[in-house]
This record gives structure tokens, C-alpha cells and sequence, in this order.
């Protein structure tokens, strides 16, 4: 489907599902960052597709804000502009169409290898009346996508379009703050996290120094939720993420990977015991009760460590070995308070 100008009648229920997604693409309100998962979710599994991507132009590059599927892995991918076919539907404003990359002159080879994608549609993200990014569906076989694959892209690519447009105005650099913080805490959501952590192995890969990457997640919030209700979770969610910021240096990201799931960068831990150091600091700033509507409420984490290159030496084994080490931690807590 080399030719993305064809149009196609669609079956009601996918028109449903769509109003559907739009009803709660309402809901978000300003979380562009939610919004752009929610709609890459969507349209994955209205078009039948294997993965689905939001792209942003910044400056040169192509950055992957959100994924899905076959590229949920991917999330801070960057490619560049003009050797990407993202970049060039950014640059003509229309959607386009890849049967094949392994014969398209016009797209990035090495990166489509890289996410295993071989087919795809990129339909254009406008805000006001600029393109600043995609909405793309994928395929790890060739020659998949069709008319009404492009009619349900451009449909749902207009439901991010309008929440960029209430989300910022015209304001562009509002859109990519928006795009990359939480809504709840104001830290480095996922898709910021992902980015980052890429770009911080890239650079430490070169010489070789230390990176440490802790995973943690709440302890204590479903009490908080049942006993006090959703604000007093969302409370301690906030003062959770405030106070791991504060525990961390100016060069750590902390970021808010979803529910009271957490994730944090050390990009300048010499070793081990640092980043256990380090670990430590924001489990006693968590451990510190706070106040909520003059109730004292008591919290907890459960905190994961990976080191790099020690413990893995790409993103998702380090990742994963973060993740490990939290349930262990997790699991150990919990026996060693059990009753005997």
C-alpha cells in the first residue's frame, strides 16, 4: 500500500470503539503523556496491527513518547528525521505507507530491524496547523496494512491531535513537557524515563562507568486507599515521588512508570555501595509518615537495584533485573513479618 491517499468505509463497532476512546481520551484531560498510551493501545487493536508507536519531533530527531506491542521495548527510541519515514510524513503533513523495509529506500533499516517491525502506517500528529509528529502501526511481516488500516490511523491520530491543541494552544514547548511529565507528580513519566536511561547507557557504555537503575513500588497504599479513600492514594503517591526526588542528586532522574510503580536513574553511582546508598536514602524519606486531612498515614517501599554493566548490559536485562531484585526484597519483607 505504497499509495496512502485510498479512504475505506468502516464497520460500526469500530466507529464505536473509537467514540469510545475519545469519551475517555476526554477523561485524561491535560495527560498528554496518557493520552498518546491510551490512543497507541487503541489503535493497535482496532487495525489488528503488532505494535503501535507516538513519534514527536524534537529538533533532528524522532522520539518514541509512547509504544506498544512489538515496540513496547522501544519507548526512547530516537531516529533521525530525514532518514526516517516518520520524518518525512512530519515534512509533507500526510500519512504514508511502508509495504516492505527491507526494500523502501525511504525509511531507517537499521531501526526497523531493531523494533522487528517489516510493514507500516504513519499517519501525522498537527497541532494547529503543524505537524509535529505520528501516529504509527507496525508489522513484523510485509505488505498487512490496507485502507481501512490508514482511515482508523488518521481518525485516532486526530484524537491526539485535539488534545495537543486543549492540552498546550500554540505553545509547542509546552506539548513536550506535557508529553513527558506525569500528570499526578510533575516527575519524568515512562516514556522520559525510557529516553534517559538510553541515552545514559549510550554514554556510560563509552567509558564504561557505573550506572545504577532502581525499580520500587509502594507498600501500604491499598490500606491508605481502603481506610481513606482514592485522594489520600493519589496524596501519598505525590509526597512518595517528592520524596524520592529530594533523596536523589540533580543529575538522578525519578520518574513515574504508572499505579505507584517508580523508577529511578543513578547516573553517577562509582559503585555498588553507592547506589545501595542511594537506595536507602528514599527508603527512609519514604518510611517518614506524612499527613493527610490531619491523618497520620504510614508508607513503605519495596526497592530493586541493577548496575550496569555489572548486572546487564542493555536496557531491558537491566531493567528486569531491577524488577527481580524488588520482589525478592518485596517477598523477604513479607515473610519476615508473617506470624510464626
Amino acid at each position: 500500500m505504497r499509495d496512502a491517499d485510498h479512504r475505506a468505509d468502516l464497520s460500526q463497532d469500530v466507529l464505536y470503539s473509537i467514540i469510545e476512546t475519545q469519551t475517555e481520551v476526554a477523561r485524561l484531560g491535560l495527560d498528554l503523556g496518557a493520552i498518546m498510551e491510551l490512543v497507541a493501545g487503541r489503535v493497535q487493536n482496532l487495525a489488528g496491527a503488532a505494535g503501535a508507536i507516538v513519534e514527536l519531533a524534537e529538533g533532528e530527531e524522532m522520539v518514541y513518547r509512547a509504544a506498544t506491542g512489538l515496540a513496547a521495548g522501544q519507548l526512547g527510541l530516537r531516529l533521525r528525521r530525514e532518514s526516517s519515514l516518520s520524518g518525512l510524513c512530519v515534512a509533507g503533513g500526510k500519512a504514508l505507507a511502508c509495504d516492505d523495509s527491507e526494500d523502501d529506500p525511504r525509511v531507517d533499516r537499521e531501526a526497523c530491524r531493531k523494533v522487528g517491525l517489516r510493514s507500516m502506517v504513519v499517519a501525522p500528529l498537527v497541532h494547529g496547523e503543524t505537524p509535529v509528529g505520528v501516529l504509527k502501526i507496525v508489522s513484523p511481516e510485509p505488505r498487512v496494512f490496507h485502507a481501512e488500516h490508514l482511515r482508523i490511523l488518521e481518525l485516532m491520530s486526530g484524537l491526539i491531535g485535539a488534545a495537543m491543541y486543549f492540552s498546550a494552544k500554540y505553545e509547542v514547548r509546552e506539548l513536550y513537557r506535557l508529553a513527558t511529565r506525569d500528570s499526578l507528580t510533575g516527575l519524568a513519566n515512562r516514556a522520559l524515563f525510557y529516553d534517559r536511561l538510553r541515552l545514559c547507557l549510550a554514554q556510560a557504555g563509552r567509558n564504561e562507568k557505573p550506572v545504577g537503575v532502581l525499580n520500587f513500588d509502594l507498600d501500604g497504599l491499598k490500606a491508605i486507599n481502603d481506610t481513606h479513600g482514592h485522594r489520600a492514594g493519589d496524596a501519598a503517591i505525590r509526597e512518595a515521588g517528592q520524596r524520592a526526588r529530594s533523596a536523589t542528586r540533580d543529575a538522578d532522574t525519578v520518574a513515574r512508570l504508572g499505579g505507584d510503580e517508580f523508577g529511578v536513574i543513578l547516573a553517577e553511582a562509582p559503585d555498588r555501595q553507592s547506589a545501595q546508598q542511594a537506595a536507602a536514602r528514599i527508603a527512609r524519606e519514604i518510611r517518614k509518615p506524612f499527613l493527610f486531612e490531619d491523618a497520620r498515614l504510614a508508607l513503605d517501599a519495596s526497592i530493586g537495584l541493577a548496575l550496569f554493566p555489572e548486572d546487564a548490559r542493555d536496557l531491558e536485562n537491566l531493567l528486569e533485573k531491577a524488577d527481580r531484585a524488588m520482589y525478592r526484597e518485596k517477598r523477604g519483607r513479607k515473610a519476615s513479618n508473617a506470624p510464626r
